[in-house]
């Protein structure tokens, strides 16, 4: 799922995002919230008509920025009723319930809506991972009452527990008890190594119904998704495919480049040889390169095109190889390429 945190995904249009073929975006509550507030997208109609995007819409609760834009400032105070923080673009007060997060939700109109979760720092003792992981599976009965009459939005439980396996199988089990449309593993990408994150989602996806759709959270690289989806992960989502093209990043079969490189400066490739995007097709690695340089916004804009079909690309070709049963020869290929040293 592309990010459009603000309602938008960033330099990219809906009609753009349609012709790569995204299915499904992602806005944020926390971020929308605070502006323009809730109230005004409803009364502007929801999100889907507000942002002219007729296709599924997934709203994260706000939980994880909540602590992570508030954290380091100590703005949080957490009790067992909800969270009071600072808003980082003001500083006013507010306070969230589980029961208030999905009420945010319901009046944005997602088509999917997270759970209230508390996502712990990622060096937090393992007595305070218990403390957060039994609060989150308190707000999500919460949450999951207050959804309980809604038969249009899709309410997805959290896992949490940091990486403790003990901590992620209660977790888990405890989420999927809940009998939701959905189930996402939380918590994770926030600093713990790789090894690290594809062990804990190894202890989770057992103990998660295969029937149901099973949500990463906040990850996205290529090799990431590859690895993720073997363990049995269906869903994802990630800010760096617009993140890393703002800034000149982009991703082909051999890896991640930086199109600010010198070498690129008078070459006539496109980013991707054989790549069938829309910046492939029509514009230069040298073009894109001076526009980067030089900070200009449609060089943003076509960076962007690019990592989004890439990576929306790989995922179609992870679905084409599952349902031909070659998906592990294609793993084997995909990442050989993608990391052999440039």
């Amino acid at each position: 799922m592309p990010v459009g945190t603000r309602a938008t995904v960033k330099a990219i249009s809906p009609e753009e995002l349609k012709e790569l073929n995204t299915e499904i975006i992602l806005a944020n509550t926390y971020h929308l919230m605070l502006r323009p507030g809730e109230k005004t997208v409803e009364k502007m109609g929801g999100l889907h008509k507000w942002m002219n995007w007729d296709r599924p819409i997934l709203t994260d609760s706000g939980g994880f920025q909540v602590f992570s834009l508030n954290q380091k400032e100590g703005l949080v105070k957490i009790d067992e009723k909800g969270v009071e923080f600072r808003s980082h673009l003001d500083g006013s007060r507010h306070y969230v319930t589980p029961e208030k997060a999905i009420k945010i939700q319901q009046k944005l109109g997602a088509d999917i809506i997270m759970a209230f979760d508390e996502c712990a720092p990622a060096k937090s003792s393992k007595e305070y991972f218990t403390q957060a992981m039994r609060r989150t599976h308190n707000w999500l009965t919460k949450c999951k009452k207050t959804n309980s009459k809604s038969k249009t939005q899709a309410l997805f439980g959290i896992v949490q527990g940091g990486t403790y396996k003990d901590l992620r199988i209660e977790s888990a089990k405890f989420v999927a008890e809940q009998n939701l449309p959905g189930n996402a593993i939380g918590g994770l990408a926030v600093g713990e190594s790789k090894k690290k994150m594809y062990e804990m989602i190894e202890t989770v996806i057992p103990h998660l119904p295969e029937e149901k759709p099973r949500y990463l959270m906040g990850v996205g690289t290529p090799d990431d998704l590859l690895e993720a989806v073997d363990r049995g992960v269906d869903m994802f989502d990630c800010v760096l495919p617009t993140r890393i093209a703002r800034h000149g990043t982009f991703w082909t079969n051999k890896g991640t480049h930086h199109i600010k490189n010198q070498k690129f400066k008078n070459s006539k490739n496109p980013l991707q040889k054989n790549c069938d995007c829309y910046t492939c097709k029509n514009y230069t690695s040298s073009y894109l390169h001076h526009l980067i340089k030089e900070n200009e916004i449609f060089g943003h804009r076509l960076m962007t095109i690019h990592n989004i079909h890439f990576l929306l690309n790989l995922m179609h070709k992870i679905r084409e190889t599952i349902d031909k049963g070659t998906f592990p020869t294609f793993k084997k290929s995909f990442l050989s390429k993608y990391k052999k040293k440039q």
